[in-house]
C-alpha cells in the first residue's frame, strides 16, 4: 500500500517522494491514492487563501498563484494530455489518426490557443473565491476529478493495449481501487455540501454531467480511454467544477 501510495505521487506529481523499484505490484493500489494528489493541492490553495487574508493580498494575485499551484504540483501533466487532446479533436481525422496525433510531442496551434484560454478563463473564476469556505469547496473539486478520472481508468474501455495509463490499469486490483476512488469522492462531495449547499449541488452536478460527456466523447472519437484523455477530462472537470461554485456563490449573494 505505501509503495502504491509513492508510485501514484511518483508518477501524477512533481513532490519529492522515496525511489521505489517500478514494478507491478509497487502499482497495484496507485491509481487509489491519486486523488491524494487533488488534496495536496487543494490544501495547498486553502493556506495560499488563508496567506492572502493574513497578508491582504489582492484577488488576482490569489487567482493567478491558485492557478499555477496544481501546475507546480502535477508538473502540468494533465494540462499535456488536454493540449495532446485537443489537438487529435481539432484534425477532425479517423480514430487512428487521432491516436497518433496524441502520441506526437510537438503541440498544434489549436491546442495552444485553448490552453491559454482555459487558463485565461480559470484564473478569472478563481479571482472570485475570497472565503475560506467558499477556497475549502474548491479545493474538494481537485480530489474529485482525480476520483473520477481514476474510476474511468480502471471501468471505461482503453483505446490502446499500451501507454501510460496501462502502466497503471494493467496490475491495479480493480475492485479495491473502485472502493478507494468511491470513499475519497464520497468525503469531498461531502465536504463540498458542508461549505455551501447550493453551491457543493452545482458543483457536484457539473462533475457528473463532465464525466458522463467525457466517456461519450473518448468512445465516440478514440474508442476508448487514453492516459491523455483522463488528464483532459480532469481539467475540464476542474473548470466546469470551479464554474458552476462561482456562479451558485454569485447568484446567492445576489438573492441574499
Amino acid at each position: 500500500m505505501i509503495k502504491s501510495l509513492i508510485s501514484a505521487f511518483l508518477m501524477y506529481s512533481r513532490i519529492p517522494m522515496p525511489q521505489i523499484e517500478w514494478k507491478e505490484e509497487n502499482r497495484r493500489y496507485a491509481l487509489g491514492f491519486f486523488p491524494l494528489v487533488g488534496a495536496v493541492i487543494g490544501g495547498m490553495l486553502i493556506l495560499w487563501r488563508c496567506l492572502c487574508n493574513i497578508l491582504g493580498f489582492g484577488q488576482f494575485l490569489f487567482a493567478v498563484v491558485g492557478v499555477v499551484i496544481p501546475i507546480l504540483i502535477t508538473g502540468g501533466i494533465h494540462a499535456d494530455g488536454f493540449c495532446d487532446v485537443t489537438d487529435a479533436r481539432a484534425s477532425y481525422a479517423d480514430r487512428q489518426k487521432r491516436l497518433e496525433i496524441m502520441s506526437d510531442p510537438h503541440i498544434g496551434s489549436f491546442a495552444v490557443i485553448m490552453i491559454c484560454l482555459y487558463f485565461l478563463l480559470q484564473t478569472a473564476l478563481m479571482s472570485q473565491i475570497q472565503t475560506i469556505r467558499q477556497t475549502i469547496l474548491i479545493g474538494c473539486g481537485f480530489v474529485i476529478s482525480r476520483s473520477l478520472s481514476a474510476l474511468s481508468a480502471v471501468t471505461f474501455r482503453c483505446a490502446k493495449k499500451d501507454g501510460s495509463l496501462q502502466n497503471f490499469v494493467k496490475p491495479s486490483h480493480r475492485t479495491v481501487t473502485i472502493c478507494m476512488v468511491s470513499i475519497w469522492a464520497i468525503l469531498s462531495y461531502f465536504g463540498m455540501l458542508l461549505c455551501s449547499y447550493p453551491a457543493g449541488i452545482t458543483a457536484a452536478a457539473a462533475s457528473v454531467f463532465v464525466f458522463l460527456y467525457y466517456r461519450y466523447i473518448a468512445y465516440r472519437d478514440f474508442g476508448g480511454i487514453t492516459g491523455d484523455l483522463c488528464g483532459w477530462f480532469l481539467q475540464f472537470c476542474e473548470i466546469w467544477m470551479l464554474a458552476a461554485a462561482v456562479f451558485s456563490f454569485r447568484i446567492m449573494e445576489v438573492l441574499a
